[in-house]
């Protein structure tokens, strides 16, 4: 019974990684020449990130971020992309909940939309005040917003 059962676990694991794989390479081959470039320059930069000095809140999520991520493409992708604001990583992450076997639920999207916004507001700081001063007033203050209520959740825990 246990056989069966790890058989049939692993079985779906293996079909459920094969779709998500054929559907990203799908996918991939779909995008024109120059969204294929930007993506080959994010993938070639660093895959990690140094986590150690934020919330513990935020490096369980960085957790999450990192092995759901990690289904379909390099970890890299995410780590190194142009996407700061909020709003950018909420449609990412809900892009990558609708693919194939992601895997990724709804608690798990927002730890690692959580963990997106929390690391664009250090790491990736100047290119969020960038994007924030180019904003339209009400665009920028959402997403200031939803970044205050970020780190109200996680710093000082």
């Amino acid at each position: 019974m246990k056989k069966t059962f790890f058989l049939r676990t692993l079985l779906f694991t293996a079909t459920a990684l094969a779709l998500c794989w054929a559907s990203a390479a799908r996918a991939e081959d779909e995008l024109d020449a120059a969204t294929k470039a930007r993506i080959e320059k994010f993938e070639h930069g660093p895959a990690s990130i140094d986590v150690s000095k934020y919330p513990q809140g935020i490096k369980d999520n960085y957790e999450v971020f990192s092995q759901k991520c990690t289904q379909c493409h390099k970890l890299s992708r995410p780590v190194n992309c142009d996407y700061a604001m909020p709003d950018e990583w909420s449609r990412y992450v809900k892009r990558m909940m609708r693919k194939p076997g992601s895997g990724i639920s709804s608690s798990e999207a927002k730890q690692i939309f959580e963990f997106l916004t929390y690391d664009s507001s250090i790491r990736k700081k100047a290119l969020l005040d960038e994007k924030l001063a180019a904003a339209k007033p009400e665009d920028k203050a959402a997403a200031e917003a939803k970044i205050k209520e970020v780190h109200d959740k996680y710093d000082g825990k």
